[in-house]
């Protein structure tokens, strides 16, 4: 598992007055408070996860 790319994502949005499934999508990503950063694999489905809310998280270096 080594060799596995990972990327950094930050929650930089808030998910009040949001649509469910934007929630959700942010709950998948293991994302759930302001600020909060989580590394996840870099895989197509955690990337089309981050193109639907691109404007509530970002991906930090």
């Amino acid at each position: 598992m080594a060799d596995s790319k990972t990327i950094k994502i930050k929650q930089v949005g808030s998910p009040i007055r949001r649509p469910k499934d934007q929630r959700k999508i942010l709950i998948g990503l293991g994302l759930n408070k302001m600020h909060k950063v989580v590394e996840v694999k870099d895989t197509p489905e955690v990337r089309g996860a981050i193109a639907k809310v691109p404007h509530m998280v970002r991906v930090v270096d």
